[in-house]
Order: C-alpha cells, then structure tokens, then sequence
C-alpha cells in the first residue's frame, strides 16, 4: 500500500510524502509523486497525514466495571478518534491490576476485543511491593500509584515511606512509576454542591506539594517517574527544575486542562469534574507555554469515563473523570492552531511523546521501520460535537455541541483501516 499526502507530519516537519508500507510497516518515505507499484494507492491530496496517537493514560475498566466502558467501546473510539494504541490504567477493573494474576486477567477480558493496540500498566499500593517485579517481568509498561485517595478502595493511595520503597524498588529493575500526584493533607471535602466548592476543596499547591515530593525520591532513589495529569501551573517550576538538574523526572497533561476553564464550567455541568480539577483560564494558558518550552512532555487523554447515575447529583457527589478519548485530537488541534501551533507539534505531543515515554517501539512517528499506523486528517474541518455519535459506552462528554476544528477521516492499524473488525494486539513491555 501507498498513502501520499502534501501535508505528511514526520518528525522531520510537514511536508508532501509517499508512504510505502509492506507487512504491516513503513518501507519507505518517498516523494509524493513517486511512481510506486502498489496493490492500494491512497491519495490524501491536502488532507494531512499523521503518525498514529498513542494515549497512555487509559481507564477502559474491564473486567469487573464493564458497564462503565470496556474494550471493545474503549478501542472503537480511540480508532474513531486517531489513536492507534493505548495503555490501560490499572484500576477501575476488578481486579485490579497488581499482581501478575490480575494481568493474565484483564489480557483474558481484553483478546480479540480490540480495534487498537493495548498495553497494560501494573499497579502500586501498599502491600504488593514484591509483586512488582513479577508484574514487570510480566510485561507492564510500568506502575501507577495514588498518593492521594483513588476513589476506589481495591486501589489504596501509597504515603511517603511506601512510595520511597517502591520507587527504590522500580529503581533496582529500571521500571518507571507513573503517579497521581495530590497531597492529601492539603485537600478538603468539597464544602457544598458547586463547581467553585469543587475546586476550592483541591487546590494547586497539593499539585505542588506531592510534586515535590516526587522530585525529591527522584533524587534518592534514581528512579525513573512520570507524574500524570498537571493540571496546575504552579507544578511547572518544579517540574522545570528537576529537568534542569537532569533527574528523571517528566510530565504529561491533558485536553481538558488546555481547553476548558473553570470560569466556564456550567451550573451542574459535573461532565466536566474531574481530579485534578479545571482551573482557571490564566492556570491555562501557563500550562501551553509549559508544553511549548518541553516541560509537559506529553498530552494524553485520562479518559475515565462512567454511567450516568455517577455523575450526579452535584459537584461535590458526582464521580470525577472526563470521557474525551474520542475527541482527544480535536480538542488539542483547535486550541493549538487557536495559539500559533503546528500539526508537527501535535503529533509530538500526542503521539511521539507518550510513545517514548512507555518505550513503545515502533510507535509515534512517521518513519522507515516503525508500524504503519496512519490518520487520514482534515485540519480545516469544523463540526460541533454530538456526543450521541460518540463510540465512548456513554454519551456523556463536556465537549457536547462545542465546536471543534479537524476531522479523522481514515485510521490505519499498522496498514489496515481500524474499520469495525477488531484487529489490535496486546503489547508486552521490554
């Protein structure tokens, strides 16, 4: 097969190519106009062609809370949406994933289900130090911790100590642990029913504090750490910091932090609540220039979605977590484009990006070698979203009816189009 475009997004810049790929992989970048014997050629003419998202930060919740998600709806809508593999969070499933068991578990719930790759994270909670190793072995792409309370009382946060010995733990066998970073001293129960309260009751220095923390075990430990979803821009001088004194410290954040504000949340609108929280529209736009100076490394989707009697009746009772795993491109490509960026810097931040941060081989780039992974993308598209057409098992989304730039017209799996037929693989970790 060949796919040609004049808007091709390579790590060497956009610019006009011929992809050729045999065997499920990319043989070769060409000239657009190359004269290539093929059994299909694609012709994208200006649409733009970009590498495959890779989304890391996944909640698909099966087994055991299948009714909120699940992977066949999960992977559907990834495809749906540009995103060609994922890694799935350990908890929300039942079990969760913390020992070696639970993972041959969830890969059971998972074969033959998925329209996208997948790969597994283990879990870190108090009492299953030794089982991360097993689980490494097992191939997890490394470990998510809480230091805060998870929501879920199967997956317990770790306090300071316990997070010592794990990262040291991790450290021994070269393993990265992923964190929930909130220091639980400095949040509160939410006062009252709205989304100020909300907000008020978990506020940007426990980002901060727990932050901090992490850097600091960093140092001791040498461990390898990723702390997930920065929604407060007061993490940044102390993510910025730790680079600059070459620890091994990196960061993500999400769409919903660099397209929403807090002053614009609706009343009761608690599709939006989500922990840790939307802040404000200033908060925002720090946290952009934190992801154009490289401090933010990554831009996943934290889809954690579930039913409708969870998200009500207030701010202050309603689960926390966005459904946006579908919308995910479309939302950072609007606001991007809004603020002077390319497609280049999407592709960097949304697919090479969480690609090397799992250390996922063959993933995130348009380049020789790597899986043909490939979204057919109209940029200068414009439709408002109609969550009743989303692939996600509930239609509940903040983004119903916003309109958002950019259309997936086409998602290649390594050289087949992710069209209905589930043909993902589950990938193991090195």
């Amino acid at each position: 097969m060949v796919v040609r475009s004049r808007r091709g997004v390579t790590p060497d810049g956009v610019r006009p190519v011929a992809v050729a790929v045999r065997g499920g992989r990319i043989e070769a970048l060409c000239p657009y106009d190359a004269e290539l014997a093929a059994a299909e050629d694609v012709d994208l003419r200006d649409l733009a062609l970009l590498p495959g998202l890779v989304d890391t930060h996944v909640h698909v919740n099966e087994p055991g809370r299948t009714h909120w998600e699940g992977f066949a709806s999960a992977t559907r809508a990834a495809a749906a949406g540009g995103v060609t593999t994922i890694v799935d969070m350990p908890l929300n499933s039942l079990p969760p994933t913390v020992d070696a068991a639970a993972l041959a578990v969830k890969r059971r719930a998972a074969e033959g289900r998925c329209h996208v790759d997948v790969g597994f994270w283990g879990g870190a909670v108090p009492g299953n130090l030794k089982e991360l190793r097993r689980l490494h072995e097992a191939g997890v792409f490394g470990f998510k911790c809480f230091l805060s309370p998870s929501g879920v009382p199967e997956f317990p946060p770790l306090g300071p100590g316990e997070l010592r010995e794990v990262m040291a733990e991790i450290a021994g066998f070269g393993g990265l642990l992923i964190v929930h970073a909130e220091d639980p001293a400095l949040l509160a129960d939410c006062a009252g029913p709205s989304y100020r309260e909300f907000l008020a009751s978990r506020p940007g220095a426990a980002e901060r504090s727990a932050v901090e923390l992490v850097v600091r075990l960093a140092a001791e430990t040498g461990a390898r750490a990723h702390v997930l979803h920065v929604s407060s821009a007061e993490c940044l001088p102390v993510l910025e910091a730790a680079r600059a004194a070459g620890l091994p410290v990196s960061a993500e954040t999400c769409p919903h932090y660099l397209a929403l504000d807090a002053e614009r949340v609706p009343e009761g609108g608690t599709a939006y609540k989500c922990c840790p929280p939307i802040r404000s529209a200033g908060n925002r736009d720090l946290l952009w220039d934190g992801l154009a100076r490289g401090v933010l490394s990554c831009v996943v989707s934290d889809h954690s979605p579930a039913t409708a009697d969870l998200k009500v009746p207030d701010f202050a009772a309603a689960w926390g977590g966005v459904a946006s795993l579908q919308l995910g491109l479309r939302v950072v490509w609007t606001e991007a484009a809004r603020r002077g960026h390319g497609l280049a810097d999407v592709a960097r931040w949304m697919a090479a990006g969480p690609a090397a941060l799992a250390g996922l081989p063959g993933k995130g780039g348009i380049v020789p070698g790597n899986d043909a992974d490939l979204v057919a993308f109209d940029p200068d598209a414009v439709e408002p979203v109609d969550a009743a057409r989303l692939h996600h098992r509930h239609p509940i989304t903040p983004y119903h009816g916003h309109a958002l730039r950019g259309a997936v017209l086409t998602t290649w799996l390594r050289g087949r189009p992710a069209d209905g037929v589930p043909h993902g693989t589950l990938l193991r970790g090195t």
